[in-house]
C-alpha cells in the first residue's frame, strides 16, 4: 500500500510517497483533517506559515495517538521572509505555533515575495533565509530542509554558498504540468520533488482525455494524477479535508502504461480558472 512506502531524502532520512495537503484547510478544521489522515494511515503532512493553520496542524500532529517520530510533518518559511533573523524568528515561531519539539522539512515557499512573483532577484535574501535553516537543521529543530517553486537558477545560487543543498523542492507538477528540465536537475542533484495541487486545483476534473483514461484504468481522475506523481518519482500532496477523498486518495496501487505516461505527459493545461489570481497558478 503506497501510504506504506517511502523515499529516501539525500540526507538518509525517509519520507512517505504520499502526503496530505492542507492549503486551503482553516485553522480550525485543520486538527481533525490531520487526526482523520492519520488514522486512515497518512504520515506525511505538510502545512505553511502562509496557509494560517499552523496551529491546528500541529494539533492534529499532538494529538492523532501516534507516536511523534512516526509522522512526517512539513512547514514553509514565509516567502516575504529574505533575511537572516527574520528566518530565525519565524522557524522559532513555526515550532512554537505548532507545538512540536522539531519539524521533519521546512521549505523556503517561494524565491520570491508573493507580491513580486517571478519579478525581481531576491538572491541574497535567499541565502540568509538558507543559512537559518541549515543552522536550525544544526540545533535539530528541523531535521531536513528545502525550498518550493525554485527554478534551476533559484536553486544554483542556495547550492553555490550552502554547506547543505536542498534536500526537497516542491513545485507545482501535474498531468498537464510536467517541468522536465526542473525535474531532471534536481534529480541530478539528489533534490526530490514534492508535487503540490497534483489534481492540477480541480482544473483537471474536466478533462476528457483524462476521464476517459480514467475510466480505461477503473479509477477516478485523482487516483490516475495521483499514480501519475508517483510513478515520475515525485511526492504527491493532494490537498483535502474530506475523509473519503482521503481514503480515494491512497488507492493508487496499479500502474500506468508506459504509453499512457507518455500521453499524459503531452498533455498541457494552462488555464486555472478562477484559481489563475494565485501567483503559482498565474502562469508566470
Amino acid at each position: 500500500m503506497i501510504l506504506n512506502e517511502t523515499y529516501m531524502l539525500v540526507n538518509g532520512l525517509p519520507i512517505p510517497k504520499l502526503g496530505l495537503g492542507t492549503w486551503f484547510i482553516e485553522d480550525d478544521r485543520a486538527a481533525q483533517a490531520v487526526r482523520d489522515a492519520v488514522g486512515i494511515g497518512y504520515r506525511n503532512i505538510d502545512t505553511a506559515q502562509a496557509y494560517g493553520n499552523e496551529h491546528g496542524v500541529g494539533e492534529g500532529v499532538r494529538s492523532s495517538g501516534v507516536p511523534r517520530d512516526e509522522l512526517f510533518v512539513s512547514s514553509k518559511l514565509a516567502a516575504e521572509i529574505k533575511d537572516y533573523d527574520g528566518a530565525v524568528a519565524a522557524i522559532d515561531g513555526s515550532l512554537t505555533t505548532m507545538g512540536l519539539d522539531y519539524l521533519d522539512l521546512m521549505l523556503i515557499h517561494s524565491p520570491q515575495p508573493w507580491n513580486d512573483w517571478r519579478g525581481g532577484t531576491y538572491a541574497e535574501g535567499n541565502r540568509q533565509a538558507w543559512r537559518a535553516l541549515e543552522e536550525a537543521q544544526q540545533a535539530g529543530k528541523l531535521r531536513s530542509i528545502g525550498v518550493s517553486n525554485f527554478q534551476q537558477s533559484d536553486l544554483e545560487n542556495i547550492v553555490s554558498v550552502s554547506t547543505v543543498s536542498p534536500q526537497v523542492n516542491q513545485v507545482l507538477f501535474h498531468i498537464g504540468n510536467t517541468p522536465d528540465d526542473l525535474l531532471s536537475y534536481c534529480t541530478g542533484e539528489g533534490i526530490l520533488i514534492e508535487a503540490y495541487s497534483p489534481i492540477a486545483h480541480g482544473e483537471i476534473l474536466a478533462n476528457a482525455d483524462v476521464i476517459e483514461m480514467a475510466q480505461r484504468y477503473s479509477v477516478t481522475v485523482p487516483q490516475l494524477c495521483i499514480r501519475y506523481a508517483l510513478q515520475m518519482g515525485t511526492v504527491p500532496l493532494p490537498k483535502t479535508a474530506n475523509p473519503e477523498h482521503m481514503r480515494e486518495n491512497a488507492q493508487v496501487d496499479f500502474t500506468i502504461s508506459d504509453e499512457d505516461i507518455s500521453a499524459l505527459w503531452r498533455l498541457r493545461i494552462n488555464d486555472y480558472g478562477k484559481s489563475g489570481k494565485f501567483p503559482v497558478f498565474s502562469g508566470k
